[in-house]
């Protein structure tokens, strides 16, 4: 690769990059094209992007970046998981697809808010709830003291209806 070609790999790469502070780093050996393009059609549904990087070109975009952290864990084949709602949900659906074809997409690290995760600690990611499973539970969790409080108001104000139901049915029947 021509160093021209490989300045402007390295500029496109530090564009598409510079927003970015999670990334999934991921081995995609062994994952033939059909299964390839089924995998990128899948992840592209959910908003997931998945990029085959060269890593001295990843390197050299990440350098001086958030994801500058992240040059020991480029070793080998590996592709960048990107987007969703969250890192989480990147990890959840690579995690599915590595259940489906068994030893195919390995997790091999991640970096989650300026923190590089090892192997293990990023394959525990696709076991945490997601951005809106994590909002449902907060609106849950705030709404059950109210729910708590009415239930406790209307308690007693439906035994005093029924009190007062039976003392009507007793007046009418007599």
């Amino acid at each position: 690769m021509s160093r021209r070609v490989k300045d402007l790999t390295t500029e496109e790469l530090r564009s598409r990059y510079e927003g970015v502070d999670s990334v999934l780093l991921v081995d995609p050996t062994g994952i033939d094209a059909n299964m390839n393009n089924a995998l990128r059609g899948d992840l592209r549904s959910k908003s997931v992007r998945l990029q085959v990087v060269k890593n001295s070109l990843a390197r050299r975009a990440f350098a001086g970046g958030p994801l500058e952290p992240m040059g020991p864990l480029l070793e080998g084949p590996n592709a960048l998981v990107t987007g969703g709602d969250s890192i989480v949900d990147a990890a959840k659906v690579v995690a599915d697809w590595g259940k489906k074809k068994v030893g195919l997409l390995k997790i091999r690290g991640a970096m989650v808010e300026g923190e590089v995760l090892g192997a293990a600690e990023a394959s525990e990611l696709a076991k945490m709830p997601g951005r809106r499973e994590l909002h449902q539970q907060v609106v849950g969790l705030s709404l059950s003291p109210g729910a708590r409080l009415v239930g406790a108001l209307m308690g007693p104000a439906g035994v005093i209806a029924g009190c007062l139901r039976a003392i009507i049915e007793k007046a009418e029947a007599a």
